[in-house]
């Protein structure tokens, strides 16, 4: 499994990918907010979206892990 962490402190603004949906590196799969600025947390390889341990408007920390993938 591949843990996908928060790369800045901020906000979740919204979730682009869900449990079960295959991604491709590069995918966005979180978008943080931090100081009014968009952040996309992108998937660092393929594979398949195990667990997403967030919720939109939720505030997380940097190292945060915020998606779980399955490499595929």
């Amino acid at each position: 499994m591949i843990d996908v962490p928060a790369h800045i402190t901020g906000t979740v603004w919204k979730i682009e990918k869900k449990p079960g949906e295959a991604v491709s590196s590069g995918d966005v799969l979180v978008i943080l907010e931090s100081m009014k600025m968009e952040m996309p947390i992108e998937a660092p390889e393929a594979g398949k979206v195990a667990e997403v341990r967030c919720k939109e408007g939720q505030a997380v920390s940097e190292g945060e892990v915020l998606v779980v993938l399955q490499p595929g």
